[in-house]
């Protein structure tokens, strides 16, 4: 039997993508060097809503592997962290583009909606919640990760707005 990496232990076994675990640990290791070298980095959650009556066995592999193709660097990671969300980590990026990656997720998105929709009678609404920030000692790594979270909280009370960035001080 062939080991495959798809399979193992870092890896979601869904959609193919990183798990939380080995996000976590690649991301706070990106933090520590990004603080060393002056770099900044986002963070970024991605919420797709797919109702649960919606019977497609790849569907979220298949969204997945859009929104991959949105990351165009090698150095940019997406991960699993539950269900029904993403974290998308943006290294050595700023602010300018993290705004030309969020239009390229929303256009992978698109794109998979109207080819994927049009033979399954379905599109996949989405939240993305998008922080940048220029580690430092004083910026802690959980301040980056509660402001993604809220700022996902609010976009999802807010049904005319699908994304947002912000930047942390």
């Amino acid at each position: 039997m062939i080991y495959s990496f798809r399979n193992s232990g870092f890896r979601d076994p869904e959609t193919g993508v990183y798990n939380q675990t080995y996000f976590m640990e690649v991301f706070n290791r990106e933090w520590h060097r990004h603080i060393r070298e002056h770099q900044s980095l986002a963070l970024l959650y991605l919420c797709p809503h797919i109702h649960e009556t919606v019977k497609q066995p790849h569907l979220l592999e298949f969204f997945t592997k859009q929104v991959q193709e949105a990351l165009l660097r090698a150095t940019d990671l997406i991960a699993r962290l539950d269900h029904n969300h993403f974290a998308l980590g943006l290294f050595n990026i700023d602010e300018e583009g993290a705004e030309v990656v969020l239009k390229r997720i929303e256009q992978q998105i698109s794109d998979f909606n109207q080819n994927f929709g049009k033979n399954h009678k379905l599109t996949i609404d989405y939240k993305l919640a998008a922080c940048i920030c220029l580690p430092t000692q004083e910026n802690k790594i959980e301040s980056l990760f509660s402001n993604v979270s809220q700022l996902s909280q609010d976009l999802e009370k807010n049904h005319d707005q699908s994304q947002a960035l912000i930047r942390l001080q």
